[in-house]
């Protein structure tokens, strides 16, 4: 059953119509020649003389990603980096992979509305509304549950169940979604930011960020 289901989502997300944030493409396609040193927003198109099928293919995504880290989870994307015929169509996908109690932690996709099936599980999913309201949205989801987190807002899921894993497909509307890890990036940036600055911030007595940066 929940092959079938992880068939039928991959099918729906390939024939649907996207509205995505990414430029409209100009041509059939534009498969993106990621060894051109020219810059460009987004990525220089090959001789379409040369283009193979293997341009529009990606293999594995019936594989369970290892989950064997601090969070216990595992993202596998599909964007343009492995897929370069995305390039230029404004849509990408991921597996997500949850061992029990596993989190994908508070982040965002500057780039990207997500919109994610459950394929097998339950996760408790949610996002968080922009300033000044700053409101939770959130929802259990179970097999076969989708669930949409808006452009650029801070979402998170999170697998409650203590002894069974996860599964989710998740479909973002653009090529190169991003990804901002909030921890990460307030708490692990190069350089730190000032501990003084954060502990303001946050409210908090210094020795607190302090301990925070030195986790990542």
């Amino acid at each position: 059953m929940a092959s079938a289901l992880f068939m039928v989502v991959l099918l729906a997300m390939a024939s649907s119509v996207v509205l995505a944030s990414d430029p409209s493409p100009l041509q059939d396609f534009c498969i993106a020649d990621k060894a051109s040193p020219v810059l460009v927003n987004g990525l220089v198109c090959k001789n379409p003389k040369v283009v193979v099928a293997e341009d529009f293919f990606f293999q594995g995504l019936n594989k369970a990603g290892n989950t064997k880290n601090k969070q216990g989870s595992n993202v596998t994307p599909v964007n343009v980096m492995q897929i370069p015929g995305l390039n230029t169509l404004g849509i990408s996908l991921a597996r997500l992979d949850f061992a029990p109690y596993g989190l994908v932690p508070p982040h965002t996709h500057p780039r990207a509305t997500e919109i994610l099936t459950v394929i097998e599980g339950t996760l408790h999913v949610g996002f968080v509304t922009s300033n000044t309201q700053n409101r939770l949205i959130f929802k259990v989801l179970n097999a076969g549950d989708v669930f949409v987190f808006p452009v650029g807002l801070i979402h998170f899921q999170f697998n409650p169940d203590m002894h069974k894993d996860a599964v989710a497909i998740s479909g973002l509307s653009s090529q190169n979604p991003g990804l901002n890890i909030i921890a990460d990036q307030v708490f692990g940036s190069d350089p730190k930011i000032d501990r003084g600055l954060l502990a303001k911030a946050f409210q908090v007595d210094k020795g607190v960020i302090d301990y925070l940066q030195k986790q990542f």
